[in-house]
């Protein structure tokens, strides 16, 4: 009679469940609180109808944001019980002598560890089901997505922590590599940027997101999200009946689901080749810290390089950066910080791999070729030879350009405006060909990637000559989905800016342009969707409706297109006496999110000569002429001579507002803070205990003067923010 070979032992797979039933109860436990928690929310706030498109948004909420998380750790916890076997020497001799194949072992633990992470997941799911159920909102269509969406998650996980107990042979490893692979792309690209950034020039980012799909909780997270729409309706209340209006919840998709089905394949091909690893495996592997051959090398010289990189640059700002002149690394300094960083990992995982401290005599051809790699990779990077610094992206790769300058975000659309994308490509080109320039004349730190919290400019002298220093940021949305960003800190001068062709010229020209103007508000540009618009006096301030909006970004367009706004002076430091206490401020929702923000705020300060925005806000009854006082006016002493010089020391004795002082001083004359003399008035035995409150005048003229908006009569009056 002919044997049969079974790829599946029913008692062994019993036996694992039965044997960790610790680990999937308690995730079951666990799991079973959050609909628990739902229904009792639900009864708390009242017996209400929940609608089948709120449940499928909550299923696809939880699929994009918590599953990956939960999974990424749950699954290592399961791969580590089932295959926990392979790193002892005596489990695995004693498993390998059963009468099961090899294969039979890898199916049954691979569908044991498979069903542990399905089990706590059915139990929350059936449970949520029932919740829903009984307010009226469950949606078959969320359910069956949300069931496949944790089913591919679930598999690509778990084969992956089964792909790395294969390669390793000791416990404590299995979680180390499983962690590393899992985030070993935006680890790299931190890395590389972090090495790059102190070599290249203009380059400021930390992450460039190239390869991010190689780390899968980050990429799922990122690009995997419910898509929401609601429309506007009237509703009658069913008590009061009344009619009011609110939003609806009129559609959810799950946006870049097809990813998981991706992921879902990965895994399984992940589960195959840790297949073929088994096949080969050496029982005898058991306590290694890398059971396959060829993989101790990847190991060795992986820990060199990632040590080289992240060590050398913590020893270099410990022992060399404080004696460096400018942004920029010194490149002998650096070789040696890396070599030596480099050192400390390959003889690390040499001594790992061996077992042993004594690998100095075997390991030094190693170590020669590890010190070789950091001397060319910082050549390299010196020198550019990968062609970092002068990468300007060709126009027809791009989908859309940001440009930072002034204070202000600009966003050009190619098709729409190429001439001005060109314009911001030779402006780039001429900053990247006056590098030398640029880095002797303006060589200091402080230039933040994301434009926002960076002084807006630095005065300067220089040879009794006006010079500002400016930040310029330029980024480029490519097709492919990655950005090109660059960031420089520039030096401007009034004869620079005379001259044609240099990059004051170029920038000057480009940014008091009437078509950046008008992009500054992002006027009729149907890329942005308005989201909130609100405007604030110094009395108060309110929301503005679409149609108030509207009129009053046509208002300022006109007094951009007259000239009496937004012509930006680089050099003139006082640039808000003329404004007055009144801010408009729009918030759009940006075209694209690979901008590290979703929504963009832009603020105009309404100032003297704006004719036409000072008539559109009295047409809609939103200011009166009470409201047009100028700061000057309003503050006289923050414009006086002395100004915030003498404030500082009057407010480090006294701890209250000049306008409060005035008021109990009447002795003093209201123009006494503006005068050169350095003598404070004291304190009478009579006078009023000081208090540390500030006026509310004090706290607006100390919040416009925080800012740091340039400008002056023709200077700029936005001033762009962030919401994250």
């Amino acid at each position: 009679m002919r044997s049969k070979t079974s790829c599946f032992n029913g008692t062994l797979f019993r036996k694992n469940l039965s044997r960790y039933w610790p680990l999937w109860g308690l995730a079951s436990f666990g799991g079973a609180m959050f609909p628990l928690a739902m229904l009792l929310e639900l009864l708390h706030n009242g017996f209400r109808f929940w609608s089948p498109l709120e449940t499928r948004q909550a299923y696809y909420t939880v699929l994009s944001y918590g599953v990956p998380v939960i999974s990424i750790v749950y699954a290592i916890l399961c791969a580590m019980a089932v295959w926990s076997y392979l790193y002892n020497a005596r489990s695995v001799g004693m498993m390998h002598t059963l009468p099961i194949r090899r294969e039979g072992l890898f199916v049954t633990n691979v569908l044991s560890g498979l069903t542990m992470m399905a089990i706590p997941y059915a139990v929350t799911g059936v449970l949520l089901v029932l919740v829903t159920m009984l307010f009226g909102g469950f949606e078959p269509m969320g359910v069956l997505v949300t069931v496949l969406g944790v089913m591919g998650e679930s598999l690509f996980f778990f084969g992956l922590a089964t792909f790395c107990a294969f390669i390793v042979g000791n416990v404590f490893m299995l979680p180390a590599l499983y962690g590393l692979l899992n985030f070993i792309a935006v680890l790299t690209d931190f890395m590389v940027n972090l090495l790059a950034q102190g070599f290249c020039f203009g380059l400021n980012s930390s992450y460039s997101g190239t390869v991010e799909w190689l780390s899968p909780v980050v990429y799922l997270v990122q690009k995997i999200s419910p898509n929401s729409t609601y429309e506007t309706q009237w509703v009658t209340d069913r008590l009061g009946g009344q009619r009011y209006e609110t939003s609806v919840l009129t559609s959810v998709t799950l946006e870049n689901g097809w990813l998981i089905a991706a992921y879902a394949a990965a895994g399984a091909a992940l589960l195959g080749l840790a297949w073929l690893l088994y096949r080969r495996r050496r029982s005898e592997s058991a306590g290694d810290v890398v059971a396959v051959g060829w993989m101790k090398p990847v190991f060795r010289y992986g820990c060199a390089v990632y040590a080289a990189i992240l060590g050398g640059r913590l020893l270099y700002a410990l022992l060399w950066e404080s004696f460096q002149n400018g942004q920029y690394f010194a490149l002998l300094p650096m070789i040696l910080c890396m070599i030596a960083g480099g050192a400390v990992g390959y003889y690390a995982a040499s001594m790992l791999l061996a077992k042993t401290p004594r690998v100095f005599k075997t390991t030094w051809k190693g170590m020669l070729a590890v010190a070789l790699g950091c001397a060319a990779l910082c050549g390299a990077m010196k020198y550019d030879l990968f062609g970092v610094t002068r990468r300007i992206p060709a126009p027809d790769s791009v989908k859309l350009v940001n440009v930072y300058a002034a204070g202000s975000n600009y966003y050009l659309t190619p098709g729409k405006d190429d001439v001005l994308i060109e314009k911001v490509r030779t402006l780039h080109q001429t900053i990247i060909d006056d590098k030398d320039y640029i880095q002797k004349e303006a060589p200091g730190y402080g230039y933040y990637s994301d434009g926002y919290t960076a002084s807006v400019e630095e005065s300067a002298e220089d040879s009794g000559a006006q010079s500002t220093i400016t930040h310029v940021r330029i980024t480029y949305m490519l097709n492919s989905g990655l950005k090109v960003e660059r960031g420089y800190r520039l030096y401007l001068t009034p004869d620079r800016m005379a001259r044609e062709g240099t990059y004051d010229y170029l920038l000057d020209q480009l940014i008091n342009s009437p078509e950046m103007r008008q992009k500054r508000i992002r006027w009729r540009d149907e890329g942005f969707q308005m989201t909130e618009a609100w405007f604030e006096t110094w009395s108060g301030g309110g929301t503005l409706g679409s149609r108030e909006a509207g009129l009053l970004l046509d208002a300022v367009a006109k007094d951009a297109e007259n000239g009496d706004w937004g012509v930006y002076n680089w050099f003139l430091a006082d640039n808000d006496a003329d404004n007055y206490d009144l801010r408009i401020q729009f918030e759009y929702k940006l075209p694209e999110s690979q901008f590290n923000r979703i929504h963009d705020t832009i603020r105009i300060n309404v100032k003297e000569g704006m004719t036409e925005t000072i008539r559109a806000l009295k047409d809609l009854k939103l200011i009166t002429d009470a409201d047009l006082v100028t700061n000057r006016e309003r503050y006289p002493w923050q414009y006086a001579q002395g100004g915030w010089d003498q404030y500082d020391q009057f407010y480090k004795q006294f701890h209250m507002s000049p306008e409060e002082y005035y008021e109990r001083y009447s002795e003093y004359p209201a123009g006494w803070f503006g005068t050169e003399s350095d003598e404070l008035p004291t304190e009478t035995e009579n006078a009023p205990a000081v208090d540390d409150s500030h006026s509310p005048s004090m706290s607006a003229g100390a919040e416009a003067a925080g800012l740091g908006i340039i400008g002056g009569a023709d200077g700029p009056t936005v001033m762009v923010t962030t919401v994250a």
